[in-house]
Formats: C-alpha cells, structure tokens, sequence
C-alpha cells in the first residue's frame, strides 16, 4: 500500500506540479500530513511551503480547507492552483455574494477540494457548522505565527483558530511558517494543535542572501547611492511610518527611480493596483511599511532596505526573506540609528499588552540590537537566535570587512560617569554634549558645565558616542529607560567598568560608502552565462512573453512560470513536446496551455542569432 501511495506521490508531483523531485523537507511534511499526524512546518521563505499542502490535497479523498491572513495571497495561489488544472476556490469579501454562494456549492458538491479562507470568515459560526456537514479532512494555517503573540505579526484574528481542534477533532491540522522561534514555535502548536502537532523544523539559512548593517546617518545619500548599484533591479524599502514611506518614494522618484509607496493610509484600490505593478513590472522599487509583504511571491527580488529598525529579529528575517526566492543572490541591508531603537522601545512601552508581553518584546528588540552591533558574521549571528548553528558566510559586511574591535574602556567610563554625575535623568543626545563639553543653554540652565567630567571626551566625536553608547546598550550596560523620557541609566554591569572589574571593548565604527556586497556563487548562476550571454537574451525574451501572458490572464507572472523553470528553458532550449515536458515546472497541462507561446519564443529567437 504504501509503494502504491509512494507512486501516487510522485505521479502527482510530475503530472500536477511539474517537478521531478521534491525539495528538502517537503517528502517529510507531506507524508506526515497524509499519515494523519498534525504538523507545525517551519520552512525558509522559498522553500516550496506551498506544495506541503496542495499535494496532499490533491490526491486525498477528502476536502480541504486553507486558511490565509491576505485575500491577494489567496487570490495569487487560487489562480496558480487553476492554471495546475486543479480545483480551488475562495470565499472572501473581495468577491460578490454570487461569486461567494457560486464557490461554496462547488466545494459541496465535489467539483473542487481545495477552499481558501480568511480566518475571521472560516470561524464565523453558521461557517464551522457548515463546514461539520462535509468531509474535511485537514486544515491548513498558513503564515501560522500570526497566531501567536510571540510571533512577528500577531493578528487577534487568527487566536480564534484555537478552536479549530474543539470543532473538527478528526481533521488533520497543518501549520506553515517561515519565521517562529522555539517559544513561538510551542504556543502555535499549543494553540492549534493542543501541543501533539509534529514540530518540523527545516532550517533558516539562507545561503544566496548576504546581510549588512550600517550606521543610520546621511541616509537619503546613502540610501541613493546604494539603489543606484541596484540599477534595473527591483526590490523593497522598508520604513518605520507611513509619513517616512511617502517621503522616501517622493525622494527616490525624483532621483530618477521607479518607486512605489504602499501603506496601510492608501486605498485599498491604490494597494491592490500598487502590488499588481510590483508583481508583474520589473525595475520597480516598493517602498513600504509591514502592512506589504505577507504572502508576496515575486521571485526576483534582488534586494531588501531597512531604512528604519524592524520590531524583532522575528520581523527582521521574514521580511529580508522576501528577497531572492528564486535561489540567485539576493542583498539586504538595515540602516541602524539609536533614535530608531528609541522608537522601537516606545512603541513597546506605550503599546497594547500585559508586562510580561512586554518584557518579551523588549527582550526580542534587545536580540536584534545585538545583530546589529555584532562583530561576528552576520549569519551565524542572526541562526544562532533561532538556535541554529552555521559557520561564516563569508559575505556579509563583517565577513567581508570585519570590524577592528579595541578597548574602549576609558572612553565608556566616561559616558558611565556623566550619567551617574548628571543623575541618570537625562537622554543620549544630552550626555554626550555634556562629555564632550558642549556650551547649550539645557547643560547650563542644569550647571552641568561644572561637573568634572564635563569636556573630557572632547577628543571624539558625536557619532563615535552614538555609536558607543549603542554598543553599551547592546552589551547589558545601559538602559533607556522610557518612563523617564528616554534617560540613559546604568545596569549591574556598569559598576564592574566604574570600578575596574571588567573592560569594555567596542568596534570602531568608521563612516563608510555603501557598496554592493560581493555576489554569492550559485549553480543557478550558469544557466544565465551559457554562449556568452545567449542564454541572458533568450531568458529575457521568455520573461517578457510571460509577462504578456500573465497580464492578459490577470495574474501574477509567477502563475505561468517561475524565474528558475523559464532559466532552464533558456538553458535546454527544448523544441519538441517531450523535451519541454522534461523541464522541472512543467506539467501535462502547462505543456498543453503554454507550450506554443514558448517554442515560438525559442524559434524566433535562434533564427536571429
């Protein structure tokens, strides 16, 4: 029986989804769902998340129900399901009550197996007592931490989902992610699955993206001199605000830029004509708050900016994944300020949530501030949060340039001494004026122009201090203490520097250009530099025909093609049925619909070379 199934497997994997093997993870995720065990899968952006549970929906002999936060994610996967030649459908708000009531007696009726829902609509009650009528057999909860309170993007409601399990005792429960440390990974399964969900955990490397941090001044320079080496790519820029977002797109297109500002403040038309441009132009910039990013599938996106500090390293790794899904290399980089993580912490302190929430945030905000002034390599760093080993990347920014690292003990008993001396009352921008004897009329009007440590760190300058002072918070020295308007206060640790117990060493933190990081090698890479770049202008000429195809079908490009199947057309070149039926991504019925428009593409292009 279970070669039969084995087979079946296969068979559908080839004949359905056009793949010829599964990718790491998958096999194991798919048989667990098909043995009836409940599954948590943790899976790198890119991964293939999707098809853990659209095969098995496929070949079961029940119904399925998926459960998405975005009504375009559902709308994009409906449509690449479709063009599969398997039935899917949605019922959301975006579609009229016809569309709705259409979809619903499709899914009843056995015409389709796969329904898409939103969870506030799935838990509606005359939904879930519906839904006892049929055969369900197994739910699927994507973007799963939004469930949880721990996660990155709580949404209060998917907490109903926990009832799930009351309602369908007999459904097999599948939950996806991408990003979920160990204790967002436990209340998810605890949630859904009452704690005996399989927790699968498929690793967070993500070896074709390099990672860099920079100090956050001259940002609109910086900013544009780093997108002009991006020339022709597209990619995202995220902002902390809506009014930081609007302002950053205005500067970037009058730079000369093709950019697009996207917030929760614009329409939802607006939104959805934003995303539909993104998904389908090319050479295009986002610029964007979170409220875009969930569930995108835009496989060439070539680089991720921070321009503000994210909430949690959580939020940090789930949005840079959104870069290079294609496998190719991919960059990202986080501008990092002090006053960001200001920001950050009062957003925590003025926000909704009991103390221990809180302090959980706080402690999460504290990680990402320690990626930030890490001196190690970034990879390692940011695996080790998830608690996953990984040996250097050799092509972040402290990789490729490591930090000099010396002993700035002096010069940080000076900034411990003026917050003492000053009466741990006073914020960062105040203490390093006072030790760098700055004449302002607050050091006068508090007479800390008399204080013993006034002017003696004159000799450095207002960014070594912000720099240093970063470092001191990162490393458990200082506090910013947000009830007392962000005063700087000194911890346990700051007595064992005061008193010569301890030394403190700190990186040097020069001003420096913004350059593109060195480019990962990837075997991908050599499908775009076969015949001295013959290949590059037939890959081209494929994704514009797919362009035109996707766009007159009203779907994204990904629907017809991903990046690496029309890479391995341009490759192979196949000209006859049997040869483009081989190439990994194609089907029986993506042969049917598309294989014309390709070999045309093929012929045109070789009886002009």
């Amino acid at each position: 029986m279970e070669t039969t199934r084995d087979a079946r497997l296969m068979l559908a994997l080839k004949q359905v989804f056009g793949f010829d093997s599964f990718r790491p993870g998958q096999r194991e995720i798919i048989e667990n769902l098909l043995n009836n065990h409940d599954v948590l899968a943790v899976m790198p952006t890119g991964a293939g998340k999707s098809l853990c549970y659209q095969l098995p929906a496929v070949i079961s002999s029940s119904k399925s129900i998926v459960v998405s936060p975005l009504l375009a994610l559902m709308n994009d996967q409906i449509a690449a399901l479709n063009d599969l030649n398997v039935g899917a459908a949605a019922i959301h708000s975006g579609y009229s009550r016809s569309d709705n009531v259409c979809s619903w007696r499709s899914f009843t009726s056995g015409e389709i197996q796969v329904l898409y829902l939103s969870p506030e609509k799935l838990m509606q009650e005359r939904m879930i007592e519906a839904l006892k009528t049929q055969e369900i057999g197994m739910f699927v909860i994507d973007e799963a931490h939004c469930i949880s309170k721990w996660g990155a993007t709580f949404r209060p409601d998917y907490e109903a989902l926990s009832q799930l399990r009351d309602h369908f005792p007999e459904a097999v429960i599948g939950a996806f992610t991408a990003t979920a440390d160990k204790a967002t990974r436990a209340d998810i399964n605890q949630k859904l699955t009452r704690g005996q969900g399989r927790i699968l955990v498929m690793g967070f490397d993500r070896p074709n993206l390099s990672l860099a941090v920079y100090p956050k001044r001259n940002l609109r320079d910086a900013l544009i001199n780093y997108l002009k080496s991006k020339d022709g790519e597209s990619g995202i820029v995220y902002c902390l605000s809506r009014r930081e977002t609007d302002k950053i797109a205005d500067l970037l297109n009058t730079s000369g830029f093709n950019a697009i500002a996207y917030h929760a403040g614009k329409s939802s038309e607006y939104r959805d004509a934003a995303q539909n441009r993104f998904m389908t132009g090319n050479h295009i910039i986002m610029v964007a708050t979170i409220a875009f990013g969930m569930g995108i599938d835009k496989t060439d996106i070539r680089f991720i900016v921070h321009a503000s500090l994210p909430g949690s390293i959580e939020a940090f790794y789930q949005e840079i994944g959104r870069a290079g899904r294609d496998g190719l290399p991919a960059e990202t980089v986080l501008f990092f300020g002090l006053s960001d993580l200001i920001k950050r912490q009062r957003m925590i302190f003025e926000g909704e949530g009991d103390e221990h929430y809180k302090l959980l945030e706080y402690k999460r905000l504290d990680h990402l501030l320690g990626y930030c002034e890490s001196v190690i390599c970034r990879k390692v760093a940011l695996l080790s949060y998830f608690d996953e080993g990984g040996s250097p990347c050799g092509n972040c920014d402290n990789c490729v340039s490591p930090p000099l690292v010396e002993d700035y003990t002096t010069e940080a008993k000076i900034i411990l001494e003026a917050i003492l001396q000053t009466g741990q009352y006073f914020g960062v921008t105040h203490i390093i004026g006072v030790v760098r004897g700055a004449k302002t009329s607050k050091v006068a009007e508090k007479h800390h122009d008399k204080l013993s440590v006034f002017g003696v760190g004159n000799a450095h300058s207002k960014q070594f201090y912000q720099s240093l002072i970063r470092q001191l918070i990162a490393a458990g020295v200082l506090r910013v203490n947000l009830e007392r308007y962000g005063a700087l206060q000194l911890r346990s640790k700051a007595r064992n520097i005061l008193e010569n117990e301890e030394t403190f060493e700190a990186k040097l933190n020069p001003s420096k250009d913004i350059v593109p990081q060195a480019k990962i090698s990837s075997a991908d890479d050599t499908l775009l530099s076969v015949g001295d770049g013959i290949a590059q202008d037939l890959f081209q000429a494929l994704k514009d025909t797919r362009l035109e195809i996707a766009r007159g079908k009203g779907v994204p490009a990904f629907v017809v093609f991903n990046d690496n199947t029309l890479k391995e057309i341009a490759l192979v070149q196949p000209l006859t049925e049997s040869e483009f039926l081989k190439i990994n991504g194609v089907g029986p019925k993506k042969l049917e619909v598309y294989f014309e428009r390709f070999v045309d593409v093929i012929r045109k292009f070789n009886s002009e070379v």
